[in-house]
């Protein structure tokens, strides 16, 4: 466990609403997202179903003053795989988003590099172990 420094609990409380946003989003509404960036329901919808519990995590993790560092990591390491697995998903062929697709894939991709660096940046100004 670490004492979370404010600079990480913002930088996890605003993942939480990014993704909490994009949940409900890509739940409620994959098939208007999926005509208008021409990418899979499915994929769509699967994806908000899992962002409903990456929100629920990583808002909890925001809500505290001493939080388990090895979540924190997780939620960073999580972050800069879906920023490559995003562009990686435009390069494999598996999809073929149009223009409006690619642009939102590359634009969330960024914000959630962003919300990596932002949380490890956090930690690192995080105070040491602190004692159950």
């Amino acid at each position: 466990m670490i004492d979370a420094s404010t600079f990480l609990r913002r930088a996890l409380l605003a993942d939480t609403v990014f993704s909490g946003l994009s949940a409900i989003g890509l739940t409620f509404a994959a098939g208007a997202f999926a005509t208008l960036f021409n990418l899979p329901e499915a994929l769509l919808r699967e994806t908000g179903l899992f962002l409903i519990a990456y929100t629920a995590l990583v808002g909890w993790l925001a809500s505290r003053t001493v939080v388990p560092k090895a979540l924190v990591l997780l939620v960073v390491v999580g972050n800069a795989a879906w920023t490559v697995g995003s562009i990686a998903l435009l390069f494999s062929g598996a999809v073929s988003p149009n223009l409006t697709g690619e642009l939102m894939v590359v634009a969330q991709a960024i914000a959630t590099g962003v919300f990596a660096e932002l949380q490890y940046l956090g930690l690192r100004k995080s105070g040491r172990v602190v004692a159950a």
